[in-house]
């Protein structure tokens, strides 16, 4: 039998997606992080966020036999 909030963490899917769609919304030089430009260090920081969310939406629709 499927969770019913297995479903809604599918949506943080969707998160990343809509934080990267914009590039001109991010693409500052400023502030800078250990040198590097806003621009880089924002899509950096989406690839935890990405694995994070994609890592919560894959445990809950895994079923366990």
């Amino acid at each position: 039998m499927e969770r019913p909030h297995s479903k809604a963490a599918l949506w943080l899917l969707i998160i990343p997606y809509i934080g990267l769609l914009w590039p001109p919304f991010y693409n500052l030089r400023e502030p800078s992080l250990f040198g590097f430009p806003f621009f880089y260090w924002y899509q950096l920081l989406w690839v935890p966020i990405t694995a994070t969310l994609t890592w919560i939406a894959y445990r809950s629709v895994r079923h366990d036999d």
